[in-house]
């Protein structure tokens, strides 16, 4: 395969703005760097000056990812450790609960006399919880994160997404709700929960919340445990079949009203917008945003659509705002599975042409296989734990999601009109989510469903080298 100049360039650029996070150059030596290699590059020709963009562009994210690293570790709070002081506290995230405790991604506005902007955990006391985009006031006390502890380091995972301290209260009281875009995004998340909450109670909706809005804190511990060893825990976080339906499903009904499509072009845009806003800046889902709206845009612009373009510049995009999402498995493994389905799908569906399966259960199979052989390293690395029924498990389960997905998603576009026709379909699509909720439990119930030991892992991945190269022997044969 030709390594086309597009490609070429946004890789180096991601290239760069990745080598940020092993070692930072704060330093205008880089971008002087990068701006002689341009000049030098205006001066040469052919591969030279493709090369020589590359490496301008290289060393451009390379600058650029080590000041945005900086940015992200500065910290006014973090000298403030172990002093108190009334606070304005805006909540960024739903609360997540745990035993003792409630914690949510938050903003400190103001803390004592010093107003400042910037990202804490808040932690406040088990009972009721503040509403995304609550402004609080509290009386809150600065502490450090944890550190390493049973295999997860909480400093280094927070200070990843610039968060340097933990703010602890034990009473607080809303005084407000935040405005602007965040507000906007607060109440486009609760025109989609309504619905879901009439519809279904308990498990149901939890796990419908989980699938359609990517949170998972009400699914039991017990429950999330069976999903991730049943290797469907992927359906917990939003992923681009969410973002696909919600883009088509604009276009069709823009086609089914007879309006112009390229109306339903821009109508698709600002759905995959309202839904990424809905749900909230999570690696998959900005993923599939920014593919998504690309793609739209190709389409607008009446330019070739060039998937592997559009991913890479989706990776620039997020590793621009944050280098150190790269680390994140949540980054490592959409990516990760993405480049599997463009790269290995194809082959191993000619591989079950021979073999009397539907075209839909042949595809479905096709993508569980490839994604879960390409994400087993990651999990493994992040997680030390590899499911190894997800094929099976994801047969069992495709026919609920799509059916769920499309239901929820229509049911919040009619509860502003029709409350008792969306409460139904929530209802229905609560069923879906019970469904899937028994396929999880099924196959994650079942012997050996993961593996968490080292020499299992050692042979699953002997047995995975040898079956690929048998496969590929045969493909290329053929």
């Amino acid at each position: 395969m030709t390594v086309r100049v597009p490609h070429a360039l946004a890789a180096a650029l991601c290239l760069g703005l990745g080598t940020a996070d092993a070692a930072r150059l704060t330093r205008p030596s880089l971008a002087v760097l990068a701006v002689a290699l341009v000049l030098g590059a205006a001066f040469a020709g052919g591969q030279t000056q493709i090369v020589l963009v590359a490496a301008a562009l290289a060393c451009a994210g390379w600058w650029w990812g080590s000041v945005r690293l900086a940015a992200l570790d500065r910290s006014i709070l973090e000298s403030r450790i172990g002093t108190a002081e009334r606070a304005l506290v805006e909540v960024t995230a739903p609360p997540r609960r745990s035993r003792f405790r409630l914690r949510a991604q938050a903003r400190v506005l103001r803390f004592g006399a010093l107003g400042l902007t910037e990202p804490v955990l808040l932690e406040l006391p088990t009972g009721r919880a503040p509403p995304q985009g609550a402004v609080l006031s509290l009386v809150a006390t600065v502490q450090p994160p944890h550190g390493p502890e049973h295999g997860f380091d909480e400093r280094a995972w927070l200070r990843r997404k610039g968060v340097h301290v933990v703010l602890h209260a034990e009473r607080w009281r809303v005084v407000g709700y935040r405005g602007g875009l965040g507000g906007f995004a607060d109440r486009l998340r609760l025109r989609v929960e309504r619905p879901l909450a009439r519809g279904a109670s308990g498990e149901r909706r939890a796990v419908l919340e989980g699938i359609v809005l990517g949170d998972d804190q009400a699914v039991p511990k017990a429950l999330r445990d069976r999903f991730r060893a049943s290797g469907l825990y992927h359906l917990l976080a939003v992923s681009g079949q969410n973002v696909g339906l919600v883009a088509g499903g604009a276009i069709m009904l823009v086609w089914l009203l007879g309006v112009p499509r390229w109306l339903g072009q821009l109508v698709a845009l600002a759905a995959i917008a309202s839904y990424v806003l809905a749900v909230g800046p999570s690696p998959s889902v900005l993923r599939a945003g920014i593919v998504g709206a690309l793609g739209s845009f190709a389409w607008l612009s009446a330019r070739q659509r060039d998937r592997w373009h559009f991913l890479l510049l989706a990776a620039v995009v997020l590793l621009a705002w944050n280098p150190a999402t790269l680390l994140e498995p949540g980054f490592q493994l959409s990516f990760a599975a993405v480049a599997a389905i463009f790269t290995l799908v194809g082959p191993v569906l000619r591989v079950l042409e021979g073999y009397p399966l539907p075209g839909r259960l042949a595809e479905v199979l096709a993508v569980s296989a490839v994604c879960g052989a390409v994400t087993a390293p990651v999990l493994w690395l992040q997680f030390h734990a590899i499911p190894l029924l997800t094929v099976p498990a994801n047969a069992l389960a495709a026919p609920a999601v799509a059916p769920l997905l499309s239901l929820a998603l229509v049911a919040a576009l009619l509860d502003p009109f029709a409350p008792g026709a969306a409460t139904l379909l929530a209802g229905l699509a609560g069923w879906c989510a019970a469904y899937i909720a028994l396929c999880a439990r099924l196959v994650g119930g079942l012997p050996a469903a993961q593996i968490t030991s080292g020499r299992a892992a050692m042979a699953v991945a002997g047995c995975g080298i040898l079956t690929a190269a048998y496969a590929w022997r045969r493909w290329r044969v053929s």
